[in-house]
């Protein structure tokens, strides 16, 4: 029965391999199951780590989902290749099974107290020797590629926090640039966002577990501040046609390729090529409280709340489903216009510095539930 040991273990070997380069070298979105299982339950285990259920309590244990899962993989890989030479030596030889795999770990981790003379092994201690140092190095490879995403990300992330406060949100976006007179601010703003929009789609999809580092700040998150300015840019698209900058069609199109290029990756559904009538779940309602709260702050609008409602829903209907998905997921901060959370929590609108300018009055946020 030693020749199934065999198979088993070639088998378990080659699942390993593909995995790492799946996850480490392959430079594409390609889906690694393994990781989308840590992610999973780990997730879950951090959720239940959280008292009281509060986002600032899951956010707190959350930050621990990114670092757990990168040791976690590498644990899982090294635990596979263990296994799998453990299984081949066993298979080739005299060993017991418990020779078998102290001897393949002696190999895999370059320890050298097992070997022997048995020149017919050689072959496979010398390849589960080569095997751990590799794991082991691409793994520490892998480290600075990511922590690079991230700083690019965050970057942005936290720059928009002047402009959109926070949580960040998109009519508020476009409210502060006229209530301080800096609306020639917004193309740069979307060509930035266009940019890190295309870089996200590339990044996060090549390595997903980019999608659990969660920001430095409880309240800020880089899905929600894409959404926001995506958001920002629909709006002043339906609001003003004939002024909008051309920048901000082009982030919309890039915010929503890379959102689907993500979505892609992590394998759930989502339409293609959606018809602008499909429901979305924001609400008319929402919108037109947004609207009022633009037109308060000097926005000029060129049309009506009604008049520009099918036009920004036929730009979110792009985005709104992937977004909400990676917000939930995510346990983003529970930010206006993106959608509910797996716990219980109430929208948090965005925090507005009071205006000290003498003789000014200026409007107030509309509520949370608007």
């Amino acid at each position: 029965m030693k020749w199934i040991s065999g198979v088993a273990g070639g088998l378990l070997l080659l699942v390993v391999f593909a995995s790492i380069l799946r996850t480490l070298v392959v430079p594409r979105g390609l889906y690694s199951s393994m990781v989308i299982r840590w992610w999973r339950s780990l997730r879950f285990l951090l959720r239940l780590a959280a008292p009281g259920g509060s986002y600032r309590a899951i956010d707190r244990a959350q930050t621990w989902l990114a670092p757990l899962m990168l040791m976690g993989t590498l644990v899982s890989w090294l635990g596979g290749a263990l296994v799998g030479f453990g299984l081949l030596l066993h298979a080739i030889s005299s060993l017991t099974w418990t020779q078998s795999v102290r001897e393949a770990g002696s190999s895999l981790f370059t320890l050298g107290f097992a070997s022997g003379d048995r020149l017919h092994l050689s072959v496979v201690d010398f390849i589960a020797a080569v095997t751990g140092p590799v794991v082991i190095a691409l793994q520490i490879a892998y480290l600075p590629t990511l922590y690079a995403a991230y700083n690019r990300r965050e970057l942005e992330v936290t720059l928009l926090q002047s402009r959109a406060g926070e949580p960040a949100w998109g009519p508020e976006i476009l409210a502060r640039q006229w209530l301080v007179d800096t609306e020639t601010a917004l193309p740069e703003l979307y060509r930035s966002w266009e940019r890190l929009a295309s870089d996200i789609g590339e990044s996060h999809s090549t390595y997903p577990v980019l999608l659990a580092f969660r920001s430095p700040r409880p309240y800020r998150s880089w899905i929600v501040a894409l959404v926001a300015v995506m958001d920002a840019a629909a709006m002043q698209l339906a609001l003003t046609p004939s002024s909008a900058p051309p920048e901000a069609r082009l982030t919309l199109r890039a915010g929503f390729t890379a959102l689907r290029d993500i979505a892609r990756s992590l394998r759930f559904p989502y339409d293609t090529d959606p018809a602008p009538e499909t429901p979305i779940q924001l609400t008319y309602l929402e919108f037109d409280a947004a609207v009022a709260m633009l037109e308060a702050a000097g926005f000029p609008a060129e049309r009506t709340a009604e008049q520009a409602w099918p036009h920004f829903h036929g730009w979110r209907v792009n985005y709104e489903t992937i977004a909400f998905e990676l917000c939930r997921r995510g346990d983003a901060v529970p930010a206006l216009w993106t959608g509910p959370r797996d716990f219980p929590s109430t929208p948090i609108p965005p925090a507005r510095p009071a205006d000290r300018r003498p003789g000014e009055d200026r409007p107030e946020l509309p509520p949370a539930d608007a």
